[in-house]
């Protein structure tokens, strides 16, 4: 079994990550290079996570046969390998080829491809020259942090300065970096995580944080829409300006490439009369000034197609949870959808999965279920926050985690090491990686299911994974005493840490940083628990679902009547994009405006004229 381990996981890890890719990725449209480089990068992290309990399990044997060595005779113990023992001298140089690759990757080629794809020129010496000027000042900022921690060293008597002692510097710096970012996105996920699941078992709080979703998204998906006209509208202008024969005409073709196929066909129509070009002193727009609206051209149709995809994933969930709130009260015990799906069902909905089954499932079984998984997660959080707090106490041990794995080492069970370790890593890396797959940042940085994921958001996740993950291990590490540094134990050290260096170089982070700053994790733990983030966020005006609020209760209103007209793809019953169009060009005459909006009627029903005109000052 030497080496087969290994193997096998780098195979399903790969396979795992190109899932994921192929989840929040569009491999038809997007550029292949930045493909390639989110799944090296999303690959080389999972491998990290995936690889390190048997990096454990292997040092364990390691150190067994070293303590043989320097034991008597009569006191010597039988090691037993492990079924996924690596032999030595493969563990190193595997670790090294990932961690560089990784970190290559997050400083250096990422950021560059990131500002790559985000430039709107034309040429591929365009887009480089604008990818360098934007990152100049970012390889500047770590330029100078690194240049201040080899100027402590080199003033620091006592430390001699040598090729290691750099290397790990950066290593430290990168490590450092990570561990600040990393507190601050695992308290959050301790916490929120159970309570999400605790959620999803409350049909009711459920439904109704979607219908506050609806809102927003309508809202959302209202902007994109008149953000893409907008767009469409310079780009027809330029369109008409530059005719044939035009220098710059490329540019424009270019850009109508990007265009949705229906703008295109209307603008390809209006070219037919258009003259050829004649130079008589016109003015024309700049190459610079079609740079940026090529950018726009990018940024306004993939918004545009993520919300409506959303839009549409969001009504299928919104019915399906009022088809479980109609079902709750059924009692033939058989799940009757509203919406039927109009494809005939498969052998698993005819013999293994049907209406009977569904329905237990659906509004008796799956409740309890995540209300199991929310208590355990909680257990996990707990022990993840005590060890947190204790795990430099080595006399007498108070991290649990360390507990575990001690008592495991001293049976010399390897399967459950393995597997104690690859649950704890895991779950950290859950609550860590599932809080930057729920982030967003305004509209810069989304990761949205369904091939909807822009180009920068992708490598964008990609960088924060490779910065994240090796902090995360040394932390795992230490937590339970595997790492040297921090729990000043004389053991042999994995082949993780060994690529590490030795921290004592910066030993204000090594023995101070790196053991106190995650005991913040506690008070991130209670500002979540209590939604202080959330609740400061509406504070300033970003509508938060906060419980007995009035303007969540106003949206979650608003929301269940959008869901309940939004029988077809148009969205709601009214013009709501040309409403809040006309509002942005005329905000002085809201009462003119809502005298002019006229309900669409697609259920049959009479025009709801108060709801509608609730609806729209709401929104305005």
């Amino acid at each position: 079994m030497s080496g087969v381990a290994l193997a096998l996981e780098v195979v399903v890890v790969f396979f795992l990550a190109l899932f994921l890719l192929h989840r929040y990725g569009d491999f038809r449209k997007q550029h292949r290079m930045v493909l390639f480089a989110t799944l090296l990068a999303w690959f080389l992290c999972f491998l990290i996570v995936f690889i390190l309990p048997l990096d454990v399990s292997t040092t364990i044997y390691n150190q067994c046969k070293t303590d043989n060595q320097v034991h008597l005779v009569a006191t010597k113990t039988i090691c037993q390998k492990p079924w996924s023992y690596i032999p030595d001298g493969i563990l190193p140089v595997f670790w090294r080829v990932v961690y560089w690759t990784s970190q290559f990757l997050t400083w250096l080629l990422i950021p560059f491809m990131q500002s790559y794809a985000r430039s709107g020129g034309f040429s591929i010496s365009g887009k480089i020259k604008t990818a360098l000027i934007e990152n100049a000042i970012y390889y500047g900022t770590y330029l100078l942090i690194f240049c201040s921690l080899l100027i402590y060293v080199a003033v620091t008597p006592e430390l001699h300065l040598s090729w290691s002692g750099l290397r790990t510097i950066g290593i430290t710096a990168a490590n450092t970096w990570g561990l600040f970012l990393l507190v601050l996105l695992l308290g959050y996920g301790l916490v929120e995580i159970p309570r999400t699941y605790w959620r999803a078992s409350c049909h009711g709080q459920l439904l109704a944080k979607t219908y506050f979703k609806a809102a927003k998204l309508m809202t959302e998906k209202a902007d994109a829409e008149e953000n893409l006209e907008d767009v469409m509208e310079d780009v027809r202008t330029v369109n008409e300006t530059i005719k044939y024969n035009h220098p710059l005409r490329k540019c424009i073709d270019t850009i109508l490439k990007k265009c949705p196929v229906e703008y295109q066909e209307k603008m390809g129509r209006n070219m037919d009369d258009y003259e050829d070009f004649d130079d008589k002193g016109n003015p024309y727009p700049s190459k610079k000034s079609l740079v940026k609206l090529h950018k726009q051209v990018i940024y306004a149709v993939q918004r545009h197609n993520r919300t409506q995809v959303q839009w549409q994933i969001l009504l299928d969930k919104a019915f399906h949870l009022e088809d479980v709130a109609k079902n709750e009260s059924s009692s033939t015990h058989k799940f009757v959808h509203s919406f039927p799906s109009a494809e005939p069902p498969g052998w698993i909905s005819k013999y293994l999965y049907t209406p009977t089954v569904e329905w237990y499932w659906e509004c008796v079984f799956r409740r309890w279920c995540y209300r199991v998984l929310a208590v355990v997660l909680c257990v996990f959080s707990a022990a993840v926050v005590w060890s947190e707090c204790t795990f430099f106490s080595t006399q007498p041990v108070l991290s649990l985690f360390a507990v575990f794995i001690q008592l495991a080492e001293r049976d010399y069970n390897y399967v459950y090491i393995e597997m104690a370790c690859f649950v704890t890593i895991f779950f950290l890396c859950y609550c860590v990686y599932s809080t930057v797959f729920r982030i967003r940042v305004f509209n810069y940085y989304y990761l949205a299911p369904h091939h909807q994921t822009d180009a920068y958001s992708l490598q964008f996740s990609g960088m924060l994974f490779c910065r994240l993950t090796p902090p995360l291990c040394l932390n795992f590490l230490g937590v339970i005493h595997m790492d040297s540094t921090i729990s000043h134990q004389t053991r042999q050290p994995t082949a993780y840490t060994s690529i590490m260096g030795s921290m004592q170089v910066l030993s204000f982070i090594a023995n101070g940083f790196y053991i106190y700053y995650p005991m913040l994790i506690v008070l991130l733990c209670i500002a979540t628990y209590f939604s202080l983030g959330t609740r400061c966020l509406n504070l300033l005006g970003f509508q938060q679902f906060v419980g007995e609020n009035d303007l969540t209760s106003d949206l979650v209103d608003e929301g269940r009547e959008l869901i309940r007209r939004g029988t077809t793809d148009t969205g709601p019953s009214f013009k709501l994009s040309s409403v809040l169009s006309q509002s942005r060009r005329d905000r002085s005459d809201k009462a003119e405006l809502l005298q002019d909006v006229e309900p669409l009627d697609f259920t049959g029903e009479e025009p709801l004229e108060t709801d509608n005109r609730r609806s729209v000052l709401l929104y305005l």
